[in-house]
């Protein structure tokens, strides 16, 4: 007889997994210029073949937070990244990421508690 409750949580961690890699992969699409328009959640939904309340609930019991926390995690940690290793304009970085300016350096100080620029001379090497 099949243990159904460990198909179930291997299908949660399977979907978990193909969460974070498409996170990883649409976020660089955005910043190589593949595509021009940050998905939805449930657009992201769909294209994982799961309903948008599946995505997110199972999200929440794996990882103990929404989707969009993730998701927001993930534009950060690419937003360091490009202030890090660029020279790039911070309006830059926000319009390749599909932000008007000011609202992602709002965006930004929400999360790092210091704005984009702050973060830029604090994390320069040398």
């Amino acid at each position: 007889m099949a243990d159904t409750g460990n198909k179930r949580i291997k299908r949660s961690e399977e979907i978990t997994s193909q969460y974070f890699v498409f996170l990883d992969k649409h976020i660089d699409d955005l910043v190589q210029g593949r595509v021009t328009e940050m998905m939805e959640l449930n657009e992201i939904a769909s294209e994982l073949c799961v309903s948008h309340k599946h995505l997110t609930d199972t999200i929440k019991q794996t990882m103990g937070a929404h989707p969009c926390h993730f998701y927001d995690q993930k534009i950060i940690e690419k937003a360091k990244q490009l202030l890090q290793e660029t020279d790039a304009s911070i309006a830059h970085i926000a319009m390749t990421l599909t932000y008007d300016p000011s609202n992602f350096s709002k965006f930004f100080k929400k999360y790092v508690r210091l704005t984009p620029d702050q973060w830029r001379k604090n994390n320069l090497p040398g």
